[in-house]
């Protein structure tokens, strides 16, 4: 059976972010993206420590996805680098994991409006 997977990834604040995951969303890439405001990051970026305000998005999909969402997020993402990390999910409640597989089935038409 196909298996869950969580992407991790940040933005520079929550507008955009909740602005790719409902584009994730709506092409049924992803069954839900959860947005964590009020993060504060420090780290090494070409040569430099930065510090920056940032807010932490949470993708649920599944696993034979992880390609085309990496690509639609990079495609819709504003950082020149974006982190990009694939958490794969040992194991999921049953109903959770059939609501991911419903809400990204390929078979479904991306959602209108």
């Amino acid at each position: 059976m196909e298996r869950p997977l969580l992407v991790y990834t940040t933005f520079p604040d929550a507008e955009v972010a909740l602005s790719v995951g409902e584009a994730l969303v709506r092409l049924r890439l992803a069954a839900c993206v959860n947005v964590l405001p009020g993060m504060r990051s420090v780290y090494a970026w070409k040569g430099a420590v930065e510090q920056a305000d940032e807010v932490v998005a949470l993708i649920k999909s599944r696993e034979t996805l992880a390609e085309p969402l990496a690509a639609a997020l990079k495609s819709r993402h504003p950082y020149e680098t974006p982190i990009v990390l694939h958490l794969p999910v040992s194991e999921a409640d049953p109903e959770t994991l059939a609501w991911i597989l419903r809400e990204t089935a390929p078979d479904q038409a991306p959602f209108n409006g």
